[in-house]
């Protein structure tokens, strides 16, 4: 029997291992400040926001441009939870070079450079502060709209069911992350340990805004089950872009996830813009 005590007693202690460790693992932040210059970028600026007294943030926006950018609406970036915005900037060059919105890449507290530690609490005022920041700048709700890739996409739905906004865009999105957790640790009581459990299922019925879901089938990270979970519990007006052979990071390389996204945006935000009554899925591979 003294085996089984003492494997008891090592579950036990890898329990409360992941326990304390569990925002170390769920937050690996980039915390090196990215250094905005090196991106060659002249359109686009610093701009900060202090969700707390002490706190802070630095955030990168590319302000809407063209003959009408009056007009333009301006897409609020979640990114996920590795790397920084710096990174999010490589991936989304076709969007910066090819359209004329506006583009806001939010930092978070403890990524890029930012003070403070991540937490479901904390990325929530985060979030907040930099709406709070769009409204300052004469950005209305019609215009706003939020793209969250992964975590990001739980961030969005948290802001998006709070406030309204023109639409959102939810890329690898995941029901919660307790469930995304107890699958990649399901010889644990992932459920029951996690302190920030970002339960999007919950919220999403929430949002009064077009919805748009793209997921890829072989993503590994957020298996495209959660994302299906997700989308069932929206209400519509909602549509889902499924990429059989999409993994977790690659979705925007494939051109027609971003010709949907960019159609998607105009659809919402453009003169006369029609929101669908039914809800619309398809698969491409």
């Amino acid at each position: 029997m003294s085996w089984i005590v003492w494997l008891f007693f090592a579950y036990v202690l890898l329990c409360a291992f992941m326990f304390f460790m569990q925002r170390s693992l769920l937050y690996p932040a980039g915390r090196d400040r990215p250094d905005l210059a090196s991106y060659g970028r002249q359109d686009i600026a610093a701009v900060t926001t202090s969700p707390e007294a002490d706190v802070t943030l630095t955030h990168w926006y590319r302000p809407p441009r063209g003959p009408q950018a009056d007009r333009q609406p301006v897409v609020v970036m979640f990114h996920g939870n590795a790397g920084h915005i710096g990174d999010r900037v490589d991936k989304h060059r076709q969007l910066l070079d090819t359209t004329d919105f506006g583009v806001l890449f939010v930092g978070y507290r403890g990524y890029g450079g930012n003070p403070g530690k991540p937490s479901q609490e904390g990325l929530t005022a985060d979030a907040r502060s930099v709406m709070a920041w769009l409204e300052e700048q004469g950005i209305s709700d019609d215009r706003i709209v939020i793209l969250g890739e992964s975590l990001g996409s739980a961030v969005a739905v948290q802001i998006a069911a709070e406030r309204p906004v023109a639409a959102v865009v939810l890329e690898a999105p995941m029901s919660s992350i307790a469930d995304v957790a107890q699958a990649h640790y399901w010889y644990l009581p992932a459920r029951w340990l996690l302190l920030d459990k970002w339960d999007s299922k919950a919220r999403i019925a929430d949002i009064d805004a077009p919805l748009l879901v793209v997921h890829g089938g072989k993503d590994a990270v957020v298996p495209q089950r959660f994302g299906r979970r997700l989308f069932d519990a929206a209400v519509s007006p909602k549509e889902a872009l499924y990429i059989d052979d999409g993994q977790h990071s690659d979705l925007f390389s494939h051109p027609q996830v971003f010709d949907r996204v960019v159609r998607f945006i105009d659809e919402e935000t453009g003169e006369g813009a029609k929101k669908p009554s039914a809800e619309k899925s398809q698969a491409m591979p």
